[in-house]
């Protein structure tokens, strides 16, 4: 396929994710089961575009002055890649398979329109109705925060301590050009540009023997937080795929009881390959069947109980842009009441003097530091560890680290503009 030909099919995408209201990921793969004749080069493209007009998708159309797929398009290749009108006009020429000619009204826009006095959802491409939610916790940088979670994440990965080490992964991953992440002791990023395809990590030999698993850093920073210690009990209370849990395994040494739960079995189904895969032997995974507890036998035990807990997504926008479209008011509400619940169903499982670490992949106040002052609120028997002391596993990179995430008196949120990793909040309860 042309370059132009590659316009249209975006085009084309764009307008079938608009009209049937389908999830982006969904719509492509459709679409490249019904145009096979497109190489697997045309289709990373192609995706790339469209994930691109949806990471642009209100500040392109301002920008153009229309919201169909077509302006959405031609605003993100200038607002996104920076594309001059000449270079545009030449891929817009009208041949077979390419888009019809840009119009004078879009010559005229992509000469004298800008983002100059756009509203800041608009500027930050954005759903409006959550406006008052980023100015809470952002205030005037909402726009830059807002930003740089539209942007494209590089793709993470977490060496597995239980089998190897960074330098070993460096050395194995040096054809992708794979570098130590900033934060995390273990992490290693590969960064990607708008039309790469995807590394095929799952092929290469250490993540086939277990030495690396893809987790943002993020995700890695939040389990390190967690102080999980070789010899504890702990139980990972949300645990679905097994993200999370692979990386408590790996800070407890392969020492001590893990037990992995979740409320949705079908969440938990990757997870025994995931275990097996990285040598993890301590963990006992506990899949629900009815209405029976599945941590019915374990009351006031738990040195530590980790609730990576439900919530909107927030900040991992970079990874699924097109979810801040389709979320709606009522979910942030529904997920209040499942992080609440969560909390309360890890209250029986703690010990004295054991800890509840509460993570969500949201930036929102109301999913964190607001959720967690209720929490104690209700339970005076908990206090929040302070930050300070949290972040302090990362050694001499702890003092960096405060200055870099915003810190709250309930804990850490790290954004993509602030820390360069997905949206994580981080708070550690300690029972008296």
């Amino acid at each position: 396929m042309t370059p132009a030909a590659r316009l249209s099919a975006a085009i084309e995408l764009i307008d079938t994710i608009e009209k049937d209201r389908v999830p982006a990921a969904k719509a492509l793969k459709e679409w490249g089961t019904a145009h096979r004749f497109a190489g697997s080069g045309d289709r990373a493209a192609i995706a790339g575009l469209v994930w691109d007009v949806l990471r642009r998708y209100a500040s392109s159309a301002f920008l153009m002055d229309a919201d169909t797929a077509r302006a959405r398009l031609i605003g993100m290749l200038r607002l996104e890649r920076d594309m001059d009108t000449a270079t545009m006009a030449a891929l817009f020429d009208g041949s077979r398979f390419a888009p019809a000619p840009l119009t004078e009204a879009e010559a005229a826009a992509l000469a004298s329109r800008s983002l100059k006095g756009a509203p800041a959802a608009i500027a930050g491409d954005y759903p409006e109705w959550l406006d008052p939610h980023f100015a809470k916790v952002f205030g005037e940088d909402r726009v830059a925060e807002a930003t740089a979670m539209a942007s494209r994440a590089p793709l993470d990965l977490r060496v597995n301590t239980l089998k190897s080490n960074r330098d070993k992964a460096l050395r194995a991953l040096a054809h992708l050009h794979a570098k130590p992440t900033p934060w995390s002791p273990t992490g290693l990023r590969i960064e990607l540009s708008a039309d790469a395809r995807n590394p095929g990590i799952q092929a290469e030999e250490d993540f086939i023997k277990g030495g690396i698993e893809v987790q943002d850093e993020g995700s890695q920073l939040a389990a390190a937080f967690t102080a999980a210690k070789p010899g504890e009990q702990v139980i990972d209370l949300c645990a679905g795929a097994g993200g999370k849990t692979l990386a408590l395994a790996a800070l407890m040494q392969g020492k001590g009881r893990l037990i992995a739960t979740d409320r949705d079995k079908r969440q938990l189904a990757p997870i025994h390959e995931r275990l097996s895969r990285a040598g993890v032997h301590n963990a006992d995974v506990r899949t629900p069947k009815g209405e029976a507890d599945p941590l019915s036998d374990i009351r006031s035990s738990a040195d530590l109980v980790v609730i990576d807990a439900p919530c909107t997504g927030t900040g991992t926008w970079r990874r699924n842009p097109d979810a801040k479209w389709r979320m709606r008011p009522g979910a942030l509400e529904i997920r209040l009441r499942d992080q609440a619940e969560v909390l309360e169903r890890a209250v029986p499982l703690v010990k004295a003097g054991g800890r509840i670490a509460y993570i969500t992949c949201s930036v929102l106040t109301e999913e964190n530091g607001e959720q967690v002052r209720a929490f104690v609120g209700r339970h005076p028997e908990f206090s929040v560890v302070t930050p300070d002391e949290t972040a302090s596993v990362l050694w001499d990179k702890a003092e960096d680290f405060a200055q870099a995430a915003l810190q709250s008196a309930e804990g850490w949120l790290m954004t993509p503009r602030r820390t360069g990793t997905d949206g994580f909040f981080v708070s550690v309860l300690k029972k008296a």
